[in-house]
């Protein structure tokens, strides 16, 4: 087992990669010091890729994708490629591009619930607004990320007084008309749209005119923190997937001269289905793995060849077993926090394991020297999904589902053990290294 100093040094690690990335914009870029710092060079799309065994490189694409990748040692046909792939976005609440509302004298933002968060969670937080806007320039439409630090949203519950059930019932928003979160007072006759639009104006050190329009998410401001005896656990926002991506980054930095060709891919929407440009369901990575292909001068043979060779680890959390609700698991799968990661199947192909993949997987664990476990659905509770299955069906690689285990998934702020952002990063490291 891995000592623990660097299982809290670890678990400290991706706190403060999560504080840094309250959106998927935000992550990339935090995703990109680090890959700097590790001497990884940014590639363009638009640019011809040169590449040579040994390069460590990166690509951006629409500022919440990234795939960053070593090139490896051996001929890749031979070694295929070693993916890990996780998500940079998370259910929340994301502003209307008309979202100003006056009332009560109260300014109040409309909202779309994005992915499936727990609504309740969002109630009585202290909110920040971080994401990009699209600034006029002189030379055309220009995004610009911005953060909102300080608390400047909320939610506020009504009294129990007011809804006597909701110990009973639990409580429950109407997405339409009980989410609007408050921004702030109004005074007679003001403008609700210029209100609105100065704040954002303020955050991107911008002229209010210049905002052409936007792309943001409403986050818990509240910073991560160990806690428990011991301080065992980690409590922060976006775990999901937050905790993936900061494994399969750190993992990838600390690749000296592997074999293969080694990809860490990051992708937005996954929430949301990943059908989209910079989603796993769309182009990104088949695009890069080509271009990666080309530089090796491989041909149709080749290409798949190298598939045939790869290895797909599509990194995503796991639901770890809570005492007080034992109806919600499955009785021989009961997956503990600090217990390692989770390899994670499923007969439908809502995750894209497999006997072979699991124990490739599972050897990559021992080399590792960390422990690892298996997680089941209750067959009676609807299971959901990740990029794994999208991946292995697009690009036809030998894959498998895995993830550390979290208490509270998709709540405003999550729970996970403090020692398993360490076990994950060595297991990667061990795969990278297969």
């Amino acid at each position: 087992m891995l000592p623990k100093d660097p299982n809290r040094s670890a678990a400290l690690d991706l706190i403060s990669f999560i504080d840094a990335s309250p959106s998927p914009w935000h992550a990339v870029a935090s995703a990109e010091v680090r890959l700097c710092a590790a001497g990884f060079t940014k590639l363009e799309e638009t640019a011809r890729w040169r590449l040579q065994a040994g390069g460590r490189h990166y690509v951006v694409r629409g500022g919440s994708s990234l795939i960053a990748f070593v090139v490896g040692q051996r001929p890749l046909a031979e070694t295929g490629f070693r993916i890990v792939g996780a998500h940079t976005d998370s259910p929340g609440l994301r502003l209307k591009p008309k979202a100003a509302l006056a009332g009560d004298g109260l300014l109040r933002v409309a909202v779309e619930v994005y992915g499936g968060p727990i609504l309740a969670t969002f109630a009585d937080r202290d909110l920040g607004l971080a994401g990009r806007v699209v600034l006029r320039t002189a030379n055309g439409p220009a995004a610009r990320a911005i953060r909102c630090e300080q608390p400047l949203l909320r939610l506020p519950n009504l009294a129990i007084h007011m809804n006597r059930e909701v110990n009973e019932n639990g409580l429950k928003f109407n997405k339409q008309t009980e989410l609007p979160l408050i921004l702030g007072q109004l005074g007679e006759g003001a403008d609700a749209e210029a209100a609105l639009r100065r704040v954002l104006a303020d955050a991107a050190r911008a002229d209010a005119a210049d905002l052409m329009s936007w792309e943001l998410v409403a986050h818990d401001t509240q910073p991560g923190s160990l806690w428990g005896a011991e301080e065992a656990f980690i409590a922060s926002r976006q775990l999901d997937n937050l905790a993936s991506c900061h494994a399969a980054l750190t993992a990838l930095t600390q690749v000296a001269a592997p074999a293969a060709t080694c990809l860490a891919a990051l992708f937005d929407h996954e929430e949301v289905g990943s059908e989209s440009a910079v989603g796993a369901g769309g182009s990104f990575v088949g695009d890069v793995l080509a271009r990666i292909g080309i530089a090796a001068a491989l041909d149709g043979e080749d290409r798949r060849r190298a598939a045939a060779a790869s290895f797909f680890i599509s990194a995503d959390m796991a639901h770890a077993y809570q005492p007080n609700f034992p109806v919600a698991y499955e009785p021989g799968h009961k997956v503990l926090v600090n217990g390692g990661p989770v390899i994670k199947t499923n007969a439908n192909q809502r995750y894209a394991t497999g006997a072979e993949s699991a124990a490739r997987f599972m050897a990559c664990c021992e080399r590792a020297g960390v422990p690892f476990q298996q997680y089941s659905h209750r067959s009676d509770l609807g299971c959901g999904s990740t990029i794994g299955p999208i991946v292995a069906a697009r690009l036809g690689m030998a894959t498998v589902d895995v993830g550390s285990p979290m208490w509270a998934m998709h709540s405003a702020r999550e729970s996970a053990g403090a020692d398993d952002p360490a076990y994950m990063i060595a297991a990667l490291g061990a795969t990278y290294a297969d």
